[in-house]
């Protein structure tokens, strides 16, 4: 069937996304995409559906051909103070904020979205794998949380961070078990 261009006929739509809210370590990450009308790419679906070399090839053609994008880190000391849902909200706010342009409605990945944007936005559950704008957005948030654990990784080896990302795997809670928490542990999840 394919990925649907866009929800409306004539606004600029913003798709975003979000990577690492189940995540046990590193930041929740989000991006914000606007396509233009004639974007094509067949091999556009949900992040998580993809390899990691077609995720980097998609990457490097989102971004050069959006017509704007933005990627917002939250750390985990704010995931902590404000929990991760709210993180995820505001990282994609602050994804949205840093576009070129500003977007006319937003279509947010999931069923829920909160922010002091004063843009509407309209709520698609697996939306980043029905519209390319959201599936974009998921493309970038994966692969720069991927690219920034892959780094800590080098830090702190002992969690394997560079196959789980930060995920509770089971060599992930073994090293902690074994060395304790990470600096960049969030210490809001049991």
């Amino acid at each position: 069937m394919g990925l649907k261009n866009f929800l409306t006929k004539d606004k600029i739509e913003a798709g975003c996304d979000e990577a690492g809210r189940g995540c046990l370590a590193g930041p929740v990450v989000a991006a914000s995409v606007i396509l233009p009308r004639n974007f094509r790419c067949p091999e556009l679906d949900d992040s998580k559906k993809l390899s990691l070399k077609k995720r980097l090839a998609l990457r490097e053609l989102i971004e050069k051909k959006a017509l704007a994008y933005a990627v917002s880190f939250i750390d985990h000391e704010k995931i902590d103070e404000i929990n991760i849902l709210n993180a995820s909200f505001l990282a994609m706010s602050e994804a949205t904020k840093q576009l070129s342009q500003t977007p006319e409605i937003l279509l947010i990945d999931g069923n829920r979205f909160k922010s002091d944007l004063n843009i509407p936005f309209e709520c698609i559950i697996k939306g980043d794998g029905k519209f390319k704008s959201i599936a974009a957005a998921s493309v970038l948030a994966k692969t720069y949380r991927d690219e920034y654990m892959e780094k800590m990784h080098v830090e702190f080896p002992d969690y394997d961070w560079i196959s789980n990302k930060g995920y509770p795997t089971k060599k992930h809670r073994e090293g902690i078990k074994k060395v304790g928490l990470s600096p960049i542990h969030r210490l809001s999840f049991k």
